[in-house]
Protein backbone atom coordinates (compact mmCIF):
# COMPACT_ATOMS: atom_id res chain seq x y z
CA UNK A 1 0.00 0.00 0.00
CA UNK A 2 1.31 3.68 -0.61
CA UNK A 3 -0.19 6.92 0.13
CA UNK A 4 0.45 10.20 -2.03
CA UNK A 5 -1.37 12.94 -0.31
CA UNK A 6 -0.84 16.34 0.44
CA UNK A 7 -2.84 19.02 2.63
CA UNK A 8 -1.57 22.76 2.14
CA UNK A 9 -2.54 25.87 3.42
CA UNK A 10 -1.43 29.23 2.19
CA UNK A 11 -2.29 32.31 -0.04
CA UNK A 12 -2.30 32.27 -3.86
CA UNK A 13 0.69 34.02 -5.19
CA UNK A 14 -0.86 35.35 -8.73
CA UNK A 15 -4.71 35.59 -9.96
CA UNK A 16 -5.83 31.39 -11.22
CA UNK A 17 -5.04 30.80 -14.84
CA UNK A 18 -7.20 28.59 -17.08
CA UNK A 19 -7.99 27.37 -20.15
CA UNK A 20 -9.97 24.45 -21.93
CA UNK A 21 -8.47 20.98 -23.62
CA UNK A 22 -9.00 19.99 -26.73
CA UNK A 23 -11.90 17.81 -25.23
CA UNK A 24 -13.52 20.62 -23.34
CA UNK A 25 -12.33 19.56 -20.06
CA UNK A 26 -11.18 23.00 -17.69
CA UNK A 27 -8.05 23.35 -16.21
CA UNK A 28 -6.61 25.68 -13.78
CA UNK A 29 -3.24 26.85 -12.36
CA UNK A 30 -2.15 29.13 -9.93
CA UNK A 31 1.18 29.18 -7.50
CA UNK A 32 0.37 28.85 -3.58
CA UNK A 33 2.74 30.13 -1.12
CA UNK A 34 2.85 28.64 2.39
CA UNK A 35 5.63 29.16 4.81
CA UNK A 36 7.51 28.41 8.67
CA UNK A 37 8.72 30.44 10.85
CA UNK A 38 12.15 28.93 13.00
CA UNK A 39 14.80 29.89 15.63
CA UNK A 40 18.38 29.71 13.64
CA UNK A 41 21.53 29.03 15.96
CA UNK A 42 21.53 32.37 17.13
CA UNK A 43 18.13 32.77 18.34
CA UNK A 44 16.67 35.00 15.62
CA UNK A 45 12.85 33.81 14.35
CA UNK A 46 13.34 33.35 10.74
CA UNK A 47 10.82 32.66 7.72
CA UNK A 48 10.84 30.61 5.06
CA UNK A 49 8.47 30.38 2.30
CA UNK A 50 7.66 27.34 0.00
CA UNK A 51 6.19 27.95 -3.51
CA UNK A 52 3.75 25.28 -4.98
CA UNK A 53 2.49 24.69 -8.25
CA UNK A 54 -1.31 23.96 -8.61
CA UNK A 55 -3.24 22.53 -11.44
CA UNK A 56 -7.38 21.87 -10.41
CA UNK A 57 -9.34 20.37 -13.00
CA UNK A 58 -13.14 20.02 -14.31
CA UNK A 59 -15.75 21.86 -12.13
CA UNK A 60 -13.43 22.28 -9.56
CA UNK A 61 -10.83 24.27 -11.50
CA UNK A 62 -13.82 26.94 -12.90
CA UNK A 63 -14.73 27.43 -9.20
CA UNK A 64 -11.21 28.36 -8.93
CA UNK A 65 -11.06 30.72 -11.62
CA UNK A 66 -14.60 32.30 -11.02
CA UNK A 67 -13.67 32.86 -6.58
CA UNK A 68 -10.25 32.86 -6.63
CA UNK A 69 -7.45 35.89 -6.61
CA UNK A 70 -4.27 36.67 -5.72
CA UNK A 71 -4.06 36.97 -1.89
CA UNK A 72 -7.01 34.35 -1.67
CA UNK A 73 -6.27 32.46 1.81
CA UNK A 74 -7.45 28.71 0.85
CA UNK A 75 -7.09 24.92 2.03
CA UNK A 76 -6.00 23.04 -0.80
CA UNK A 77 -5.88 18.69 -1.16
CA UNK A 78 -4.41 16.93 -3.62
CA UNK A 79 -1.40 14.94 -4.60
CA UNK A 80 2.18 15.19 -6.15
CA UNK A 81 2.70 14.59 -9.50
CA UNK A 82 6.14 15.20 -11.57
CA UNK A 83 6.96 15.57 -15.18
CA UNK A 84 9.33 15.22 -17.18
CA UNK A 85 10.62 16.77 -20.28
CA UNK A 86 13.43 18.42 -22.57
CA UNK A 87 14.00 21.81 -22.51
CA UNK A 88 15.45 23.22 -25.99
CA UNK A 89 19.18 22.36 -25.05
CA UNK A 90 18.31 19.10 -24.10
CA UNK A 91 18.38 18.95 -20.98
CA UNK A 92 16.11 16.69 -18.76
CA UNK A 93 13.93 18.85 -17.02
CA UNK A 94 11.51 17.53 -13.67
CA UNK A 95 8.99 19.99 -12.36
CA UNK A 96 6.35 19.04 -9.98
CA UNK A 97 2.85 20.01 -8.92
CA UNK A 98 -0.35 19.25 -7.09
CA UNK A 99 -3.07 17.95 -8.47
CA UNK A 100 -5.24 19.37 -6.45
CA UNK A 101 -8.83 17.51 -5.93
CA UNK A 102 -10.37 19.36 -3.04
CA UNK A 103 -10.41 23.02 -2.42
CA UNK A 104 -11.77 25.30 0.56
CA UNK A 105 -12.13 29.38 0.61
CA UNK A 106 -10.35 30.27 4.19
CA UNK A 107 -11.08 33.78 3.77
CA UNK A 108 -14.03 36.08 5.18
CA UNK A 109 -17.52 34.84 4.78
CA UNK A 110 -17.91 39.01 4.09
CA UNK A 111 -16.04 38.67 0.89
CA UNK A 112 -18.61 35.78 -0.20
CA UNK A 113 -21.22 37.77 0.63
CA UNK A 114 -19.67 40.75 -1.47
CA UNK A 115 -20.13 38.43 -4.59
CA UNK A 116 -23.62 37.23 -4.17
CA UNK A 117 -24.68 40.99 -3.56
CA UNK A 118 -22.90 41.88 -6.82
CA UNK A 119 -24.88 39.57 -8.57
CA UNK A 120 -22.55 36.79 -8.90
CA UNK A 121 -23.07 33.06 -8.15
CA UNK A 122 -22.59 31.97 -4.86
CA UNK A 123 -21.91 28.32 -5.71
CA UNK A 124 -18.12 28.62 -3.90
CA UNK A 125 -17.42 26.06 -1.52
CA UNK A 126 -18.31 27.01 2.08
CA UNK A 127 -15.81 27.70 4.59
CA UNK A 128 -13.94 25.31 6.49
CA UNK A 129 -15.10 24.24 9.91
CA UNK A 130 -12.81 25.72 12.90
CA UNK A 131 -10.88 22.60 13.20
CA UNK A 132 -9.95 22.09 9.43
CA UNK A 133 -8.45 25.71 9.47
CA UNK A 134 -6.02 25.43 11.92
CA UNK A 135 -4.07 22.72 9.45
CA UNK A 136 -0.74 24.03 7.95
CA UNK A 137 0.94 26.72 8.57
CA UNK A 138 -0.05 30.36 9.41
CA UNK A 139 0.34 33.17 6.80
CA UNK A 140 -0.94 36.60 6.63
CA UNK A 141 -0.48 39.11 4.23
CA UNK A 142 2.55 40.45 5.38
CA UNK A 143 3.92 36.87 4.90
CA UNK A 144 3.21 36.97 1.05
CA UNK A 145 6.22 38.20 -0.96
CA UNK A 146 5.39 40.79 -3.53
Amino acid sequence: MSVNKVILVGRLGRDPESRFTASGQAVCNFSLATDRSYKDRNGQTQKQTEWHKIVVWSKLAEICQKYLKKGSQIFIEGRIQSRQWEDQQGQKRTAFEIVANEMRMLGSRGEASAAAHSGEETEAPAAPAAEDAGVGPEVGDEDIPF
